[in-house]
């Protein structure tokens, strides 16, 4: 185990995607937060290129973006992690708070000795990148908020689903809801192999991960102090989405000075259904000048 200057753990774990043993540049690492849990990470391109941090949507993990790590790491050095409560990261019971989420992602690129990179998260990953904007101002250069909200309301329908999955543990009912939300149904029925995949890592997330996850989202409202965010940011929505729909992404972008907004035809997981689209939008705002 090493320590970085700030006394973050790194914990140098040499993993593959599938959790084996490998000997290969990029692997699975883990670093232990200032609370004591630990963040799984990878890193995907060449040391050499600027950094791209992907933040997973609720439910996921660092996977969710396997499809687009080809394209993006053409340009840049790509930093995923599995969000606390997600993946192979720890899942403390409790609610979670924004501020814990976003100081994991900081604590994260201390471990790792990263001192600024873009960011880009979807949903859950967005409301972590409202955050960092705001708090970590020195580390962010570039952001992207896909498919995400800067408040998603009201409390009750938070508390009833954190009493769901607490109480059933078996989320095969979360599965259903999310994939049903997250896909439309052409798209579920073209490609169940990929629609499977993202089944299988919703049911094996951890009842407590994502009960405290969705306290993160119903105690967070951004609406306001995002009128503070200074890094250019490029707001994406879905036109169809049901879960954050495109009047949040409109409210973002229109509180965040200078924020540019792309609407897309698709509905959550615009990263999946409209990938080129989603890789051509995300390069062209990153890479000008």
């Amino acid at each position: 185990m090493d320590s970085n200057r700030n006394g973050i753990a790194l914990d140098r774990v040499a993993l593959d995607s599938a959790g084996r043993d490998s000997t290969a540049l990029d692997r699975i690492d883990f670093i232990t937060t200032g609370d004591g849990y630990r963040i799984a990470t990878r890193l995907d391109g060449d040391a050499r290129r600027p950094v791209l941090i992907l933040a997973n949507s609720i439910a996921t993990d660092h996977r969710m973006w396997d499809g687009q790590v080809a394209a993006l790491s053409e340009h840049f050095r790509l930093l995923r992690y599995d969000m606390r409560g997600h993946g192979r990261s720890d899942a403390p019971s409790g609610p979670y708070s924004l501020d814990r989420l976003g100081r994991d992602v900081v604590e994260l690129i201390d471990a790792l000795g990263i001192d600024r990179a873009h960011f880009c998260g979807l949903s859950l990953g967005g409301f972590v990148g409202q955050w960092l904007g705001l708090r970590a101002p020195h580390r962010i250069d570039r952001l992207i908020l896909s498919n995400t909200a800067a408040h998603l309301g009201p409390a009750p329908q938070w508390d009833a689903l954190i009493r769901q999955v607490l109480d059933q543990r078996d989320m095969t009912a979360m599965a259903d809801m999310f994939i049903g939300n997250w896909f439309p149904p052409h798209m579920r029925d073209a490609q169940p192999e990929l629609i499977e995949g993202f089944r299988k890592t919703i049911l094996a997330t951890s009842p407590e991960g994502l009960a405290g996850s969705f306290a993160v989202v119903r105690d967070a409202d951004l609406r306001r102090s995002n009128a503070l965010i200074e890094a250019p940011t490029l707001v994406i929505g879905g036109r169809d989405d049901t879960v954050t729909l495109a009047s949040h992404s409109e409210a973002i972008a229109d509180t965040v000075p200078g924020a540019r907004l792309v609407l897309m035809p698709g509905v959550h997981m615009l990263n999946v259904e409209r990938q080129d689209a989603f890789v051509d939008t995300v390069l062209d705002f990153l890479e000008a000048v």
